[in-house]
């Protein structure tokens, strides 16, 4: 019998979002792709192709040999999102669906009126539970947390982008909590203004793991920048609106920093 992930994640930490949703939209895309495959099947009979003898068994053969391929891998990966089982070769499926199917799976979103921000949560959600399931543990020193700069108070005068330090642990804003829990655990932290910003701190302090605290458009762009590097993405509370003084769920927030340190998160998961 097939079971779910021990994994799952609540939805309610992603607005909601399911991870039927990518699922969904990822069988349309590959289903969309072999259908686009066979059209082209046709191509040795028509025209000046009909007249080359060779063609149509090297195209049944190459279009059939794609087709197979890529029903295959959707299989396997929906699998191994579904039960969290680690598979052979599926990190290279992965890397094919963030690389290839999730771009073309935005595009078959729009066309069919789904949200793109919904697509876009499920898409972390997903992302979330096969980092939990590949086991990642790391040194302190070598787990980053990466913060987007509207954490911060937007009347403070204190810069924190170089050096987070600066923070005077006021309490108006998170970045006094963020310390104390990088404290806490002795994990590095950083600021970033952007996607440019984020991948210099990234190519200078060299993580292992990253756990990033965004939006979920830039949540979404800096998991498929960073691939392979495992990024868990923690989605940050807008109660003023984007990019405004931003909010961060702190308890979710640890829970992931003791997991990936090896520790037993307070709240076990569970829940799908």
């Amino acid at each position: 019998m097939i079971r779910k992930s021990p994994f799952s994640l609540p939805p309610e930490q992603y607005g909601g979002a399911r991870k039927r949703v990518f699922i969904g939209l990822m069988l349309a895309s590959c289903l969309l792709l072999c259908v686009v495959v066979a059209f082209f099947l046709v191509f040795p009979w028509v025209g000046f192709f009909s007249t080359q003898a060779w063609l149509p068994s090297l195209s049944i053969a190459v279009g059939m040999a794609i087709i197979i391929a890529s029903l295959w891998l959707c299989v396997l990966l929906i699998f191994h999102i579904y039960t969290g089982k680690s598979i052979p070769g599926v990190d290279s499926v992965r890397h094919v669906t963030v690389r290839l199917f999730f771009p073309l799976m935005e595009l078959l979103a729009k066309l069919v009126g789904i949200d793109r921000g919904r697509v876009r949560r499920s898409f972390i959600k997903v992302n979330n539970e096969l980092v939990l399931a590949s086991g990642c543990t790391v040194e302190p020193g070598k787990l980053l947390l990466l913060l987007p700069h509207c954490v911060q108070q937007a009347l403070c005068s204190h810069r924190l982008v170089h050096d987070p330090d600066n923070c005077q642990r006021c309490g108006k804003c998170p970045v006094g909590d963020l310390l104390d829990l990088r404290d806490k655990y002795s994990v590095r932290l950083a600021i970033a203004t952007g996607g440019t910003i984020a991948r210099r701190i990234v190519v200078q302090t060299r993580p292992r793991c990253i756990i990033a605290v965004a939006c979920e458009r830039d949540l979404t762009s800096g998991i498929q920048d960073s691939y392979p590097l495992p990024v868990f993405g923690v989605l940050n509370q807008r109660p003023h609106g984007p990019c405004v003084d931003t909010l961060v769920p702190m308890n979710a927030l640890e829970d992931a920093v003791r997991i990936f340190l090896g520790l037993k998160p307070r709240v076990p998961y569970g829940r799908a």
